[in-house]
């Protein structure tokens, strides 16, 4: 998939490169990735599309048939629905260097919900600085805003709260402070993690739910959120120069905040 994801692949032609049949290799699959194949491949093409936005001069339209797309108003659709703004303005923002964590990602406060989850967040030694993004989501896929989000410098305890009663995922990246690439399109998180199961929270109250974190593989699903690669100023938490605030006013479609 990672390969021919510019291909329309079936999951018969999937399973086949396994030798395995298509009931089998979906639950096979499933089991490894937490997903099944076609919202994996799904998220793989809307992964390298953000790559191509970022790294080529290439319009929308060409990149949404580049990633396996035969219709440029269902990728765009996705696109926003899944990173959270519209390609062009991804695209945009990344050129303007605007910081790309929204409301939802800053540590989360209650919002009339009891339901929480907290618990430990585990990372593997590393030298470099590090900033963890912690959430919440109602699917397995980290797309979309998150329901909740903590946001630590360290390893350590985070807490996610506001959730209603439901099933939720619990997924964590790590990505280094320093130094910050600035490339965008190679910004990659160093670790990434998951709780072990879902998540359930019911008639409220406070669920355990420890998290553990290890290098980034191709069984992980794509982080689709604008989360990695446009969080650079964030990081660097630099204040925003006078010039640039005067090219953020004048972009169209931008709302300035404060």
């Amino acid at each position: 998939m990672w390969e021919r994801f510019d291909e329309p692949l079936t999951l018969n032609d999937i399973a086949d490169s396994a030798i395995l049949s298509k009931f089998y290799f979906s639950r096979v699959f499933r089991t490894l990735t937490g997903t099944s194949p076609s919202r994996f491949l799904a998220a793989i093409r809307l992964c390298m599309a953000k790559k191509l936005l970022l790294e080529t001069s290439a319009s929308v339209t060409d990149i949404s048939f580049m990633v396996g797309y035969n219709s440029l108003g269902t990728f765009t659709s996705r696109f926003t629905r899944s990173v959270g703004v519209p390609p062009a303005r991804f695209r945009m923002m990344s050129e303007l260097g605007m910081d790309a964590t929204p409301s939802a990602l800053r540590p989360a406060g209650p919002t009339g919900h009891s339901g929480s989850v907290q618990g430990e967040l585990y990372v593997p030694d590393t030298e470099l600085p590090i900033r963890i993004y912690v959430a919440a989501f109602k699917e397995s896929i980290p797309e979309g805003q998150p329901k909740a989000c903590d946001v630590l410098d360290r390893t350590g305890p985070y807490r996610l709260t506001g959730l209603p009663d439901g099933q939720w995922f619990v997924r964590a990246a790590v990505v280094s402070r320093a130094p910050v690439e600035p490339r965008p399109w190679v910004r990659q998180p160093l670790f990434v993690g998951s709780s072990h199961l879902p998540v359930v929270i019911s008639g409220g109250g406070t669920v355990e739910a420890d998290v553990m974190t290890r290098p980034l593989g191709k069984l992980d699903i794509p982080i689709l959120l604008a989360l990695p690669e446009l969080d650079g100023r964030q990081l660097l938490e630099v204040p925003r120069p006078a010039q640039r605030a005067v090219q953020l006013a004048r972009a169209p479609g931008i709302r300035r905040s404060g």
